[in-house]
């Protein structure tokens, strides 16, 4: 008789590791240190999980992952918002850190979400670039936005901060053009990228960083991951819009403003777009098919390593 499987789920914080298994109950802390990840990894190594649980913690998950992997455990990084859903269905409302770990559990166990290959140590940290660029974006949007009001007082201030942003972000941005430079399989997969009309550096650099299943997945679930594939929103004999939501924001945001610029010199995605005004739909209606379009596109150049060819390129969106 097959032992039965185990399941773990690990909740994340600055200062702890807190474990729990499922279905034999086990609970336990380590501190997140080196040690202590060493530590988890000697522990569920000894225990040989099914499937162990993490939530996506903005980076925070990522050296823990990363030994976990390398160690040959499965596993897989959901969205926090995903399990809190599930938690809220069990009528788990109380939050402690050992009980996320047990609700992780449980997850894991219940939902079996698909293990999840991590991405190389390359990618992370041009993840993690990619990461501080969008940040430091945003700083410099709203400290522009204060130099335009601000009193005299406090003017060159923000203006002398204005300066600093933009030279971080254009030493930002030669270091991340030199890590590409650096990776021939990043150059190609840029190559192929960019040879698509209205795809620009940014996306390019979010869908290497941020998408590393692109060409790995069908339409169907690489639409659904970003989060621009339609959801119905029917019930009885209503019929409701057809919505997108969850996703990867960041992606989705980057391919918003792909989109908007391929309307003007991506052909396909032009006529695409216009054919669906004409029909009648709304602009957000239309620019995101185009986004579910535009993205089917990449993922099918990317999965057959073929470059833009626009008589044989943009299949159904």
């Amino acid at each position: 008789m097959n032992p039965q499987p185990i399941f773990v789920g690990i909740d994340i914080s600055k200062q702890y590791l807190d474990l729990a298994t499922r279905p034999t109950a086990q609970v336990w802390r380590v501190e997140h240190t080196e040690a202590g990840r060493q530590q988890v990894v000697t522990d569920l190594q000894a225990l040989q999980p099914e499937l162990i649980v993490l939530e996506a913690t903005g980076g925070l998950e990522l050296p823990l992952a990363a030994a976990l992997a390398a160690a040959g455990l499965k596993l897989a990084v959901v969205n926090p918002r995903q399990v809190r859903n599930f938690a809220k269905a069990l009528g788990i409302l109380a939050k402690t850190d050992a009980l996320d770990a047990q609700v992780l559990a449980h997850f894991a166990d219940a939902v079996r979400p698909a293990v999840q290959p991590l991405s190389d140590e390359a990618t992370q940290v041009l993840a993690a670039l990619l990461a501080r660029r969008r940040q430091l974006v945003e700083m410099l949007t709203a400290e522009k936005n204060r130099h335009a009001s601000a009193l005299p007082a406090v003017r060159d201030q923000v203006q002398r901060h204005i300066t600093w942003l933009e030279h971080e972000l254009a030493d930002l941005n030669t270091d991340l053009d030199q890590r590409l430079r650096q990776s021939p399989v990043w150059v190609a997969k840029q190559k192929l990228l960019r040879g698509v009309p209205g795809v620009g550096p940014v996306l390019t650099l979010t869908l290497l960083a941020d998408l590393p299943e692109l060409g790995s997945l069908d339409r169907k679930k690489i639409a659904a991951l970003v989060g621009v594939a339609p959801l119905n929103d029917d019930s009885g004999q209503s019929r409701g819009r057809r919505l997108i939501w969850g996703g990867r924001a960041e992606v989705r945001n980057a391919l918003y403003m792909a989109s908007l610029s391929a309307l003007r010199f991506n052909p396909i995605i032009r006529t695409f777009y216009q054919r669906l005004r004409q029909a009648g739909k709304k602009f957000k209606v239309a620019i995101t098919a185009c986004m579910r379009k535009l993205l089917t596109i990449l993922n099918a150049i990317m999965r057959t390593n073929t470059p833009w060819q626009e008589k044989t390129t943009g299949g159904a969106a």
